[in-house]
């Protein structure tokens, strides 16, 4: 690898060597196996792109409860550690490196998709605007249930299970997610969270839950191989806040104590899973430097030019990409090489087959290729 080129240069994160400082980002691509298992398909997908200095897996829940979306894999059953089996062992066969997502969607659901067709949780009862994805297409989201106090051991206790059972499946680590308007994130922000008692009202209260399931999470890994995803600007699936300035450097600042691999967080160009064009407003990675003491992932609209400008700055040490990492299995080849990039279909992005997933060439084969 040419390590003139920042985005090539190794790198030490928490206890891994990295061949490369490009990261391929959680993409949720709804390709799992009745029973929200991997199989081998999705083994095939992530091997592929195991060139990557580090990827990070789509989001997976971590109970039938933390289920938002069809197809979605868990991280609760057997099963499903089972399958997650296949993709470690294949990408690292590859000579690649994996952390699996840890993820619980709160009220982003829908009564169909919950166990016995229960409300969606929440801190609160405020339903999103917009609509949930079903198995019968779009539906507008429902008023969800907040949850009792006496459930948040529950749910603090399914995210340490879920990082035990990421272990037992051979990751190298995992990330919480706790962005994109997804529970950690409702608890954070109060335009979603409207709640009285411990985990609500002051914004030592609201991450207060974000924290105990890093705790919890830590203890099972080390921090070292714990990760945490945040989104200090991002409106996507309803989400705001008062002063979104206070709150992130708040959970910025206290993170910090746990020592973690990493902190990664979407710029504010990102709007779910679009870039946005021209000027934004919002709290970029730069924002938080001066906050946070350890590795920075950036995530969202880069590429090769802002990857290596964004490290030059300073404003992070690890590039994440995501469409980018879709339509180009061996991206870090093609960065190296400044080649052209594969456009990206997204028509395919969710659910279906092998096309638009395990398909897409790389530049060996189609130099070949006639």
């Amino acid at each position: 690898m040419n390590s003139s080129i920042p985005l090539l240069q190794p790198y030490k994160l928490g206890a891994l060597e990295l061949p490369n400082r490009i990261v391929m980002a959680p993409l949720t691509r709804n390709r799992a196996l009745p029973g929200n298992i991997p199989g081998p398909l999705n083994a095939e997908y992530y091997a592929q792109r195991a060139s990557a200095g580090l990827i990070i897996s789509e989001a997976t829940q971590v109970s039938p409860q933390g289920l938002g979306y069809p197809n979605t894999p868990g991280i609760y059953s057997p099963e499903q550690v089972e399958g997650w089996k296949l993709v470690t062992e294949a990408v690292h066969r590859h000579g690649g490196r994996i952390f699996l997502q840890l993820w619980h969607v709160g009220r982003i659901s829908h009564p169909s998709l919950q166990p016995n067709g229960e409300l969606p949780v929440a801190p609160s009862a405020i339903a999103p605007t917009g609509e949930a994805s079903t198995f019968s297409g779009p539906q507008p989201f429902v008023t969800p249930r907040a949850l009792e106090l006496n459930e948040i051991p529950q749910i603090i206790e399914q995210y340490r299970k879920g990082a035990e059972n990421a272990l037992a499946a051979g990751f190298d680590g995992v990330e919480i997610h706790s962005a994109n308007g997804y529970l950690l994130d409702q608890f954070l922000q109060d335009n979603a969270n409207h709640r009285t008692d411990e985990y609500g009202g002051s914004v030592e209260n609201r991450a207060r839950l974000l924290l105990e399931v890093t705790e919890a999470v830590t203890k099972v890994w080390g921090s070292d191989r714990v990760g945490i995803r945040l989104s200090p600007s991002g409106e996507f699936n309803d989400m705001n806040d008062s002063n979104r300035e206070a709150t992130f450097s708040y959970v910025v600042k206290a993170l910090n104590r746990f020592n973690l691999a990493y902190l990664h967080l979407v710029e504010p160009r990102v709007a779910g899973n679009e870039t946005v064009e021209g000027d934004v407003s919002g709290f970029p990675s730069s924002f938080f430097r001066p906050l946070y003491n350890n590795t920075i992932i950036s995530a969202g609209g880069h590429d090769r030019e802002t990857g290596n400008a964004t490290l030059e700055a300073g404003d992070a040490e690890l590039i994440a990409y995501g469409r980018w990492f879709i339509s180009n299995p061996d991206l870090p080849k093609r960065f190296e090489l400044n080649a052209p990039l594969t456009p990206y279909d997204r028509d395919t992005f969710y659910g279906g087959t092998e096309k638009g997933y395990t398909d897409y060439p790389t530049l060996e084969r189609e130099t070949v290729s006639p």
